[in-house]
């Protein structure tokens, strides 16, 4: 099984390359093919590449190349979300993770920088892609410059909202916390969070927490007059020398940078003595301002006492000098050998890396989220190309899906009706369809009439049917439809955005028939909501069913569900919960619920149960609490056809879900039946239902 984590935090600057190059080696431990995704990164105009991408790759040499290792830049996205394309986004994010997890045995994907202040909205992206992408979380926060109940509160806060958008998280980790600080916030957040989550804290290191003279050369754009060899010496404060020198050097700090004019002589060798000097701390270099360089006689002179000190020279004056220097924030650069190797080390003393193992080796969920599940369809349906037929040919929104499935190319298409009639309509759409590649048919005027005609009078002539009239019924485009799979030319029908569900189903009926052991066909809605999807079911076809037919429905539904990626909880819905109620139509439906236990013990299914109980956990613990379906529920089954058409829609029009169906079951070959009301998306989904289902036969 291939194994993911996603790498997320609260706040710029938490440390969180800290932690995936840990992960990244724990999972090198565990397999050589190893990948490394970062949906979306902070692109810096002055670099030509990512900073973490380059350092993954080429510190652990890693199988991949840089442009596989991202889908946007940040300025992308922003541009998009303003354009109103999350759901392109999420769709092209999932596209590219699907493609490295066919390569890799384990992906590290690693989420945004936070680039500026802490964002809502940032937090919230992170958690809508790790949630889509069915991964679990890793959230880094940082304890530096915060109280300890700050950094515990913001810890809080994030696992509450991950949790809360049923994103898990797999374990906590507080960065560049005090030393003496670690085991109080340890056990702090174990008392808070639950017992589930794994929790680690990590000290604050200086070298790593403090920039070196390199990344103050790179942030400033500066010179470097000397010292090149020493650039790895890290900066933990400034001081600016603007003062007199026996003033100046009472305010030197252990590893600080002196910050001065270039013309400040006295500063600079004052400086550079203080270093030399025991009774002094060390400074880590010095930045000469305003772009002015000592005299020649200064530079010999310092170039003859051979410093170990950085002294680097910028244009910028002292004041913005100073500013600019107390913005740098350290990162671990792919050059730095000494910051990754400490990195790494840091990571084993402070993080139970074999526990974190074990649980993402072990760690699976049943989460299917609306995104993953369209993804899943068009992946299930290119693995086995098959041939729909399309009875309604000249329809505009058919056009327009099957367009779009021939780009994809993934299917083959046959659409019935008059060819001239079809591709006037198409011209007139504008709907550019290549017909060498499309298979027309009109059923007025083929040769397949009197094979047809032959095949359906030998089907019904036992009931009464004519060749006469098996002849005018043969050239209707639903019986046409039907007829072409009956006889192996099509392996599916779509049908319904002209005609009645009826007229779609009813030759199928005669034709197709039902499986065995199936007595009643019946009919799903996936309904894709903002965070899930669910099933619905019977919604289209059968009006009142009794207990035996509910049953069958909720067999049906429960197997189309788990054939579709959704692990079945069916919950027989009613207007009462367990045993309270009474009636004919309560009892109908626990008939129906103990059914389909003699009948398959091993499905997860309650009933009777109200909606609200199905769906919401606190509901279920007043009502239900030992139901292991109750609150979670993902499959519903409706008493009848009133309360199940007016509910899918209801939910359809009021959450703005995308109703995928319905998808017709059981059935021998797949006929699926579209609203008449349906939209392109609807035929393109139903389309792609239908190959599946072809698959399956």
């Amino acid at each position: 099984m291939k194994k993911g984590i996603y790498i997320s935090t609260i706040e710029p600057y938490s440390g969180k390359s800290l932690v995936s190059l840990g992960i990244l080696r724990m999972m090198l431990s565990k397999s050589s093919k190893v990948g490394y995704y970062r949906p979306v990164i902070n692109k810096n105009d002055e670099l030509e590449e990512d900073n973490h991408i380059k350092t993954a790759i080429h510190f652990f040499k890693l199988d991949t190349t840089y442009k596989d290792c991202y889908s946007y830049t940040q300025s992308e996205i922003i541009e998009l979300i303003s354009e109103g394309k999350e759901g392109e986004i999420i769709q092209t994010i999932i596209n590219h993770y699907k493609r490295l997890e066919k390569n890799y045995d384990y992906i590290l994907v690693e989420g945004s920088d936070f680039s500026s202040q802490a964002s809502i909205a940032e937090l919230d992206i992170n958690a809508l892609i790790a949630k889509n992408l069915n991964l679990p979380v890793m959230v880094v926060a940082s304890g530096r410059d915060k109280s300890v109940k700050d950094l515990i509160n913001g810890m809080q806060i994030a696992h509450q909202s991950y949790a809360t958008k049923e994103v898990d998280v797999i374990g906590l980790i507080a960065n560049k916390v005090n030393k003496e600080e670690l085991e109080s916030i340890r056990e702090e957040l174990k008392d808070s969070i639950p017992s589930e989550t794994l929790i680690d804290v990590i000290p604050k290191i200086d070298f790593l927490a403090n920039p070196t003279l390199k990344e103050v050369v790179q942030q400033l754009n500066a010179d470097v007059l000397f010292g090149e060899q020493f650039l790895d010496n890290t900066v933990s404060s400034f001081s600016t020398g603007a003062m007199q020198l026996r003033n100046y050097l009472t305010r030197i700090d252990n590893n600080s940078l002196v910050i001065t004019p270039g013309d400040r002589a006295d500063i600079i060798l004052g400086a550079l003595q203080a270093h030399a000097s025991k009774n002094y701390p060390n400074i880590s270099g010095i930045v000469l301002t305003g772009g002015l360089i000592p005299e020649d006689a200064i530079l010999r002179l310092i170039e003859g006492l051979q410093s170990s000190i950085p002294i680097i020279s910028v244009k910028e004056g002292t004041f913005k000098t100073s500013n600019n220097v107390g913005a740098i924030q350290s990162e671990v650069d792919y050059k730095h050998e000494k910051k990754i190797l400490l990195s790494l080390d840091t990571f084993d003393t402070y993080v139970n890396s074999e526990e974190l193992s074990k649980r993402l080796a072990s760690y699976s969920s049943d989460k299917l989220t609306p995104n993953m599940f369209q993804y899943n369809l068009l992946q299930r349906t290119r693995q086995e190309r098959k041939h729909i037929v399309l009875p309604e040919g000249s329809d505009s929104r058919i056009l327009k899906a099957t367009r779009r499935l021939q780009i994809l190319d993934i299917v083959d298409l046959t659409l019935l009706g008059d060819e001239g009639d079809i591709k006037r309509k198409a011209n007139q759409i504008g709907v550019q369809i290549d017909w060498d590649k499309i298979q027309i048919i009109d059923p007025e005027n083929t040769d397949l009439e009197d094979q047809f005609t032959e095949t359906l009078y030998q089907a019904r002539k036992h009931k009464g049917l004519t060749e006469t009239t098996a002849r005018d019924l043969a050239k209707d485009v639903s019986y046409f439809g039907t007829l072409m799979i009956h006889n192996g030319l099509a392996d599916g029908m779509v049908s319904g955005a002209v005609h009645t569900t009826m007229h779609t189903i009813k030759p199928s009926l005669q034709l197709i028939k039902t499986k065995p052991g199936v007595s009643v066909v019946s009919s799903v809605f996936f309904m894709c909501l903002s965070d899930r999807v669910t099933v619905m079911g019977d919604c289209a076809v059968n009006p009142n069913p009794n207990a035996e037919q509910l049953a069958e429905i909720a067999i049906s539904s429960a197997k189309s569900a788990h054939a579709f990626g959704i692990q079945p909880r069916v919950a027989m819905l009613s207007y009462s919960s367990g045993a309270s109620g009474k009636g004919e139509d309560v009892e109908m439906v626990r008939k129906a619920t103990q059914l389909v236990k003699e009948r398959d013990g091993s499905l997860k299914i309650e009933g009777p149960i109200q909606y609200d109980a199905a769906v919401d956990m606190s509901v279920a613990k007043n009502k239900l609490p030992d139901s292991e379906v109750a609150g979670k529920a993902n499959v519903f089954i409706f008493p009848d056809l009133n309360t199940g058409n007016n509910t899918y829609k209801a939910v359809q029009r009021e959450t703005g879900a995308l109703a995928i169906g319905p998808m017709l079951q059981g059935l021998n070959k797949p006929v699926n039946d579209l609203s008449r009301g349906c939209t392109v998306d609807d035929v393109f989904n139903t389309i792609l239902l239908t190959a599946i289902q072809a698959q399956d036969e």
